[in-house]
């Protein structure tokens, strides 16, 4: 199965925006990277669209993930109670760590999880309950 994606460079550290197209296993093997440096942020989205896509940050065990399903368009997922709602996880979005209340944060293994089941399925809506923003 084939999917488009772009991730936060292992070497630099820096997310390049430039998209790859390329097997599933292709990125399976960049997320093990970026795992192993401690944090990472990865945009996908499947080859026949340019929407919906799934965005996931994660640093450590903690991770959120944002739904673009339009030009306009943005949610977040609603966590899976790893961390207390009123806590505070910093995760990489983009180059820059962003704050999130522990009610929008999953552990790494669960996102990582539910973005392979969006490659499967092409369904976000599947995922779990998504807040707007």
């Amino acid at each position: 199965m084939s999917v488009v994606w772009a991730t936060t460079s292992p070497e630099s550290g820096r997310f390049s925006a430039g998209e790859r197209r390329s097997d599933v296993r292709d990125l399976a093997d960049r997320f093990s990277e970026l795992r192993s440096c401690g944090q990472g942020y990865l945009e996908v989205r499947l080859p026949d669209r340019e929407f919906p896509q799934l965005s996931l940050g994660f640093r450590g065990d903690h991770a959120v993930i944002h739904l673009i399903d339009d030009a306009e368009g943005m949610s977040l997922l609603v966590g899976d109670g790893t961390v207390p709602v009123g806590a505070v996880v910093d995760v990489p979005i983009m180059d820059d760590l962003a704050e999130f209340t522990g009610g929008f944060v999953l552990s790494v293994d669960r996102a990582w999880a539910l973005v392979r089941s969006f490659i499967r399925m092409g369904a976000p809506s599947d995922l779990g309950v998504w807040c707007a923003l």
